[in-house]
């Protein structure tokens, strides 16, 4: 493919997710992973990046919402998949069927689903969650033996099997932060109260990639790796990429659409927010806050255009920025890298979030539609989990 004809493009290097799951693996040896592909897999494209995954010895795939779930199902996967974020009157028949396991909260998703599986005469797979502390989703202590109890009434009746007792870390990105081992002491007890109804379930989680990289004693039987499987780092208190073998998967790089020279003392971008020091050379970069480009980049998102580090020079508009280079000479289609792993020293995801005040998450996932995702280094299908 000729990208440099293209406007944008997001490539994907499938052999660093496959990479990334293998090395995530050897990190918790003794317990399963799962390969969280929600929102996209963040971006990167759900269906190749849970093949890669599956291919690498990912035993499960988990997404947010039941329509991401039915894609994979509709792609060909017939793995083990979990879904855990339900609204009432959802589509529980659907995940019963295409056997999902779907996460429970509370008294009103164990009704519904218990509903569905009488409807559809089948079993559901019911995996508990109890809230150790992060305060979102997730069953209250005070109310958990009412719903263990209940769901081990379901399985007794046989509409339900519970396969997993889970939750989530509020700060495992915080090393040492105090909730971290109130949140493990609290799911020792859920679990013990889940035992005494009477459930056995075939997995324990509650290690999300932070966890999984930073506390071994919390990987239990399956660990969730979301971000790191893209080889993104969690967090800076918990490390770089490198630090645990991981690589990133997606570079963004653009075709630039415009170069010309200007006189000092030139606004450049809505509000004239930046100003042209001395004549130079503005390149425009043809991607915006409509590609997923954060308007908070203006004046500080990093890219590498002519071989050398550059700032975004003024606001980030919907479909392009503006970079000055300087002087230094370039022309009409040479290739913007915004971000990538960082072998020819361009910007890293890392770096973006440090420049506008987030997190590598929010970087990769919020990139839009209209950049095409291209996929490099992609292997056939082994037929591994598919």
């Amino acid at each position: 493919m000729n990208h440099a004809a293209m406007r944008a493009r997001a490539a994907v290097d499938l052999d660093a997710v496959r990479s990334n799951v293998r090395a995530l693996r050897d990190r918790a040896p003794g317990a399963e992973l799962m390969a969280v592909v929600k929102s996209d897999a963040y971006g990167h494209g759900a269906l190749r990046c849970a093949r890669a995954a599956r291919e690498a010895g990912a035993a499960w795939l988990g997404t947010a919402l039941p329509e991401e779930a039915f894609a994979l199902r509709a792609a060909g996967d017939t793995g083990r998949l979990m879904c855990w974020l339900w609204t009432p009157g959802g589509p529980w028949r659907q995940a019963v069927e295409q056997d999902i396991d779907v996460s429970v909260s509370g008294m009103w998703a164990l009704r519904e689903v218990t509903a569905a599986a009488r409807a559809c005469g089948r079993t559901a797979r019911v995996q508990l969650k109890v809230d150790t502390g992060l305060g979102r989703n997730g069953c209250q202590p005070a109310d958990w033996a009412e719903l263990t109890g209940a769901a081990r009434a379901a399985e007794a009746e046989g509409t339900v099997r519970v396969t997993g007792v889970w939750s989530h870390f509020a700060c495992a990105d915080e090393p040492g932060h105090p909730s971290i081992d109130a949140q493990l002491a609290a799911f020792a007890e859920a679990d013990a109260v889940a035992r005494r109804a009477g459930l056995d379930p075939e997995v324990r989680h509650h290690a999300n990639t932070p966890a999984l990289l930073s506390l071994p004693h919390a990987h239990f039987d399956l660990v969730r790796a979301g971000i790191g499987i893209y080889g993104v780092s969690p967090g800076p208190e918990i490390g770089v990429p490198e630090d645990f073998g991981l690589r990133p998967a997606m570079t963004l790089e653009a075709s630039l659409a415009s170069v010309k020279h200007v006189p000092g003392g030139h606004g450049v971008s809505y509000g004239h927010r930046y100003t042209t020091s001395g004549e130079t050379t503005l390149a425009l970069v043809p991607l915006g806050y409509a590609d997923g480009i954060p308007r908070h980049a203006s004046n500080s998102g990093p890219v590498l255009v002519a071989g050398k580090w550059r700032t975004i020079a003024g606001t980030v508009a919907m479909d392009q920025f503006v970079v000055d280079l300087g002087g230094d000479p370039a022309t009409e289609g040479d290739v913007a890298v915004l971000f990538g792993p960082g072998d020819r020293g361009e910007p890293t995801v890392e770096d973006w979030a440090r420049a506008t005040g987030t997190i590598g998450y929010e970087i990769v996932t919020r990139i839009g539609t209209r950049v095409p995702r291209v996929y490099v280094d992609e292997r056939a299908d082994t037929g591994s989990g598919t």
